[in-house]
């Protein structure tokens, strides 16, 4: 490492709320201590192009302004994996030997990359084979990655939801109908969990908890024996209908992706019970928010923690949060196992002590 040395950074992965706030403390760190920081574009996608894609980030860009932004300034892509790179014949191929000689064109002496658990794998990969020092910033709004107990975005995905349902409650008691709320969740629950028991939500329905949906049912016709004329419930995009299978649509650009859960449950419900539903999907909604308060505190500590990880050469690991600060982890570790909602976590514990149906 050198004194004014080059910094690359780069979002990958889908994007979320608080990417900026990232990208504003890492540079406003790196100018004190004497750092250039390059901004890749497009993730990795950026490398892959001639001439690079990229912009040298300095502390004027990024006034208070930018910590209030959604998105990343950067752009980002979740397609592509440079090691099968998808190529317009429909064959794939490897092209990390273009991304790591992009990395040493620029004279990029150590990486900050902000990205999920896929991501960290990718980059890891590609920092291991060309010689390039990582460091990790964990951002997804699914909180799935583990040795952290939040990463960036997570919290305003949850904020989004919660507001949602407080939105719903008042029409659906209005109407007499049950709402049916379905929330982010690739493989995991945290979302609905969180954000279910914050709204009041009745019924939660999560990946890691197989949904019986005669219980949901039964939990519905409590409802109503006890007076109330509307509920709430919330469906993670991941939990699996009847046949135990995710629900998958294949879209326009012939991708197929998750989707269609919470109707699914919605129709069910209406079958059941004989109750008016109605569905809400909030999908990307979840995404492009202004970030929370908590989500620009943390991606603060985040993008500041990660420089300081580089100034003492403290490489291949992950900046994390645990116990209200941060701290940083080996990425290997991280990427180890997946974060899910445990079944004894505390979450789960408090909903059912608050009477909520988890469809089991």
């Amino acid at each position: 490492m050198t004194n004014g040395m080059r910094i690359g950074i780069l979002t990958s992965g889908g994007d979320c709320a608080g990417l900026n706030a990232v990208l504003r403390a890492a540079v406003h760190r790196a100018s004190r201590v004497g750092y250039t920081i390059l901004g890749i574009k497009e993730g990795t996608a950026g490398l892959l192009t001639r001439p690079l894609q990229y912009e040298v980030l300095t502390p004027d860009q990024f006034d208070g302004s930018m910590i209030r932004a959604g998105g990343t300034i950067l752009g980002t892509t979740n397609k592509g994996d440079p090691f099968a790179f998808p190529m317009p014949d429909g064959t794939t191929r490897d092209r990390s030997m273009e991304i790591i000689g992009g990395f040493r064109e620029l004279g990029i002496e150590a990486l900050i990359g902000i990205g999920g658990d896929g991501s960290f794998r990718i980059l890891k990969k590609l920092c291991d084979l060309g010689g390039i020092n990582l460091v990790g910033v964990p951002k997804t709004i699914d909180n799935d990655v583990s040795l952290t107990e939040v990463a960036i975005g997570f919290d305003t995905a949850v904020q989004v939801a919660t507001e949602a349902l407080d939105r719903l409650q008042p029409t659906a008691a209005s109407h007499h109908r049950v709402m049916v709320l379905e929330v982010m969740g690739r493989d995991a629950g945290h979302i609905a969990l969180n954000a279910g028991i914050a709204g009041g939500a009745d019924v939660i329905l999560v990946p890691e908890i197989p949904a019986d949906l005669q219980k949901v049912a039964d939990k519905i016709e409590q409802v109503r024996k006890g007076g109330r004329n509307f509920a709430l419930v919330v469906v993670s995009e991941a939990v699996r209908d009847a046949s135990g299978d995710t629900i998958m649509k294949k879209f326009a650009d012939g991708e197929i992706r998750l989707g269609g859960i919470g109707h699914f449950v919605g129709d069910q419900i209406a079958k059941m019970t004989g109750a008016e539903t109605r569905v809400t999907v909030l999908g990307h909604v979840q995404r492009g928010s202004m970030p929370s308060w908590r989500d620009r505190m943390i991606a603060a500590a985040f993008g500041s923690h990660a420089v300081d990880l580089i100034k003492e050469g403290k490489f291949g690991h992950m900046v994390a949060w645990s116990n209200r600060q941060v701290i940083d982890v080996p990425i290997e570790d991280a990427i180890k196992n997946y974060h899910s909602v445990e079944l004894d976590d505390t979450l789960i514990v408090t909903a059912r002590e608050l009477g909520i149906c988890l469809g089991d």
